[in-house]
């Protein structure tokens, strides 16, 4: 086995044949570095993806072949080289996040008008699509800027942006029923030779996804407090206390933040599939 990248998370190696094994770690990425390791993390992220891939071949195909522990085979595509994030809440803290540029002013985002009047964590009056370029940097592209870049036709574009919100509104209706909110979430796409666009990457799992306990959600907002989350956001809300995480040394985060992750993935993995891992 030729290995051909080694990712934040994931070690992808070519098997041949049209092929890839993709390695899930243990290990943690925010603010766009390598943070620690969380354990079982690997393992509880490829239970989660396959179990989305399972259930959403009506609405897209994807990548996954078959799954073992931490190990996934999945078919070979040409990467499209974009992330189309979709939101359904006025949140985030990265700088690409809407809350972000929301708060400074920006009312014209991603090629979509935002209202004046949200309060951060507020339902958005629409489900909407924010696409970044996916490299060293994430950068904020439009729809027509996807298509003068030629990264993708109108028709591909329709396409996945179609499948993106079919995929997010069964993602919401499956949350809903398990108690979560889906809040926002990131899909990759790549091509097969053919030239067909598959589903790749992961799917709604805790680390690609935000999602809240529903049934605190309405009263934590009323209160301006945060929502009770399944995510990694506390890690990074606890790094955020300490630095800024995009200029200073991260800290070594404590266990009882690593565990307390731990805990929350082990929680939507349980409520998802049914699946003890303990």
């Amino acid at each position: 086995m030729n290995k051909i990248y080694n990712g934040k998370v994931r070690r992808v190696e070519d098997l041949g044949n049209g092929e890839l094994l993709l390695s899930t770690s243990n290990r943690l990425s925010a603010f766009d570095r390598y943070i620690c390791e969380i354990n079982n993390k690997g393992i509880m992220l490829n239970t989660m993806s396959s179990w989305w891939f399972e259930n959403t071949k009506n609405i897209i195909d994807n990548h996954l072949i078959n799954t073992n522990n931490e190990n996934m085979k999945v078919k070979k595509t040409k990467p499209i080289l974009l992330e189309f994030v979709v939101r359904g809440y006025m949140t985030g803290e990265s700088e690409t996040s809407i809350w972000t540029m929301y708060k400074k002013g920006s009312r014209q985002m991603y090629g979509t008008t935002f209202r004046d009047g949200y309060k951060k964590n507020e339902k958005l009056d629409d489900i909407v699509i924010t696409t970044t370029t996916k490299g060293v940097k994430d950068i904020p592209i439009t729809e027509t800027e996807i298509i003068e870049k030629e990264y993708l036709t109108k028709e591909e574009y329709d396409y996945i942006a179609r499948s993106s919100l079919e995929l997010f509104n069964y993602g919401q209706k499956v949350a809903s029923e398990k108690g979560f909110i889906l809040v926002d979430t990131k899909y990759e796409f790549g091509k097969l030779d053919d030239g067909k666009i598959i589903l790749i990457d992961e799917l709604h799992t805790c680390d690609s996804s935000r999602f809240w306990i529903q049934k605190s959600y309405q009263g934590s907002f009323e209160k301006s407090l945060e929502p009770e989350k399944l995510d990694k956001d506390c890690i990074r809300d606890w790094i955020k206390s300490q630095c800024d995480p995009y200029k200073d040394a991260i800290p070594e985060v404590p266990e009882s933040i690593k565990n307390k992750v731990e805990e929350v993935y082990l929680i939507y993995t349980q409520k998802l599939t049914g699946k003890y891992l303990k």
